[in-house]
């Protein structure tokens, strides 16, 4: 494994750990929301009489319903508790090879992803003024004021349609899978 693919899997490994965090911890998912409004390259510094958006909080059912068909269909939350630093690459390997492919079907069956930016990878682009610093992150060395012109290194995701089951009455969505017990 070259430091490129090493240093992929560090940050992938850290962000799903992160995830996981924010979706358990809020009072820690409040301290992210809040680094990362007062980082925000997009946006901006606030100025002097300008206030920043007022945040609310967001119920946990459907992230929690989410990663539930994640951990049935790729067992993601038992990858994610493994201690993973026993294994070889190659282990690692083959078990994120069917964690992917159950994952990546949750994801299909039930979200519909499109893409933010329709231009390629590397195409040069420029953004008006006015453009969705929500859906467009400025990276490098951002001054001034729009038009901003650089090269598009992401095209970004969001989500076009969602599609989770209902959930019965009395369903506790904090149970992401339930124990299994062999008689």
């Amino acid at each position: 494994m070259n430091a490129s693919q090493s240093n992929f899997l560090s940050r992938l490994a850290l962000t799903l750990r992160l995830a996981w965090r924010m979706l358990l911890d809020h009072p820690f998912a409040s301290r992210v929301a809040q680094l990362e409004q007062s980082e925000s390259v997009s946006t901006g510094p606030v100025k002097a009489g300008q206030s920043r958006p007022a945040l609310h909080d967001t119920l946990p059912e459907s992230a929690l319903q989410l990663l539930a068909l994640l951990q049935q269909e790729g067992r993601f939350v038992d990858f994610l508790e493994e201690n993973v630093t026993t294994y070889s690459d190659a282990e690692i390997g083959g078990a994120a090879r069917v964690v992917h492919e159950g994952c990546r079907k949750v994801i299909r069956d039930h979200l519909q992803i499109a893409p933010v930016r329709e231009e390629t990878e590397g195409a040069r682009l420029t953004l008006p003024a006015g453009f969705d610093a929500t859906a467009v992150r400025l990276t490098g060395n951002v001054v001034g004021q729009p038009p901003f012109t650089g090269t598009l290194m992401h095209r970004g995701w969001r989500v076009a349609e969602i599609k989770l089951p209902k959930l019965a009455e009395g369903h506790d969505v904090r149970v992401l899978a339930p124990a299994e017990v062999e008689l």
